[in-house]
């Protein structure tokens, strides 16, 4: 762990596909000799924290990195028929059963915990016992995408509803110091503006675009009779207005959450131009992750006494 008895804690935020970045921000504070006593996270955060906790960064990176667009919408197991969301999510935690096993989270050697959201109550819930797959699952069922999880009599939902940056549960947890991840700094409204404006088109091989294709292709199939007015030419499409508006709902929670909880280092990945889908990035992501780090080293040195900016090379 760290050479300091300081407790770290670190709290991996929501943001879907942006949520690559953590992988790069983990490794550089790595190189920076920062190890997380414990880690919290929700949704992509809670996913990535997971893997991160059962020691299977490595191979975990090593997968993300080889994705494609065809390899992302297989593993999205569209359902027209799906509980509560478009995507089963089975074929993706089938993947990770095979990675990670049937792990419980008392049995990891570094804490961890992820937060969810209670659809019958609203309420924020913290998971911190039973299966890690079940703490990833439910922690990033996305409203509308993935289907919830149902555990001990109550459906579960994406973290990032109530609390997209959990700096609260890693305080609750025994962290004395708590750095957060935040990846929603830069990307409120920021996709639909270009498209409004004009300034770019949207990517049509992104899995984003391609699962939206499916999408729409199941809905004529299975409702032929269905006549939809033409949108307006400049109008932003389904996809960019369901992403921004999650974003700017996170982005907005984050902040207020921050205002009476700061965290003791707020590290903020540039990856607004990752769309919510576009999980084939992850090269990028994971390169923005590592910078944010490096951008914060003298800070992340007077909180944790354990780097020396002057000393530090940048890792490669």
């Amino acid at each position: 762990m760290n050479s300091s008895k300081t407790k770290i804690g670190i709290a991996l935020g929501s943001g879907s596909a942006r949520g690559w970045a953590h992988v790069g921000v983990l490794r550089e504070l790595a190189a920076a000799g920062v190890m997380p006593d414990l880690i919290c996270g929700s949704s992509i955060g809670a996913l990535i924290g997971a893997v991160y906790a059962c020691g299977k960064l490595d191979e975990f990176e090593a997968w993300i990195r080889d994705l494609d667009t065809k390899e992302v919408v297989r593993y999205f197991d569209f359902s027209i028929r799906g509980r509560g969301g478009l995507i089963e999510g089975k074929r993706l935690f089938d993947f990770f059963r095979d990675q990670v096993g049937e792990l419980a989270i008392e049995d990891l050697e570094r804490p961890y915990a992820s937060v969810a959201t209670d659809l019958v109550t609203g309420r924020e819930v913290w998971l911190q016992s039973g299966p890690v797959l079940d703490a990833m699952r439910a922690s990033i069922a996305l409203p509308g995408l993935f289907t919830p999880l149902h555990r001990q009599g109550t459906w579960l939902a994406d973290g990032g509803l109530v609390n997209p940056v959990p700096v609260s549960l890693c305080r609750a947890m025994g962290a004395e110091v708590v750095i957060a991840v935040d990846l929603s700094s830069d990307v409120a409204g920021r996709r639909v503006r270009r498209l409004v404006n004009g300034s770019s088109e949207p990517r049509r091989d992104s899995p984003g675009a391609r699962l939206l294709d499916k999408i729409l292709d199941e809905l004529k199939q299975r409702a032929s009779a269905l006549a939809l007015p033409a949108a307006a030419a400049d109008a932003p499409g389904m996809f960019d207005v369901m992403a921004d508006s999650l974003t700017i709902m996170q982005e907005r929670i984050t902040r207020s959450r921050m205002a009476g909880d700061p965290p003791d280092l707020r590290l903020a990945p540039r990856v607004a131009h990752i769309g919510l889908l576009e999980f084939d990035r992850a090269d990028e992501a994971i390169t923005e992750g590592r910078a944010s780090v490096r951008r914060m080293l003298p800070a992340l040195a007077d909180i944790t006494g354990t780097v020396n900016p002057a000393d530090q090379a940048p890792a490669g």
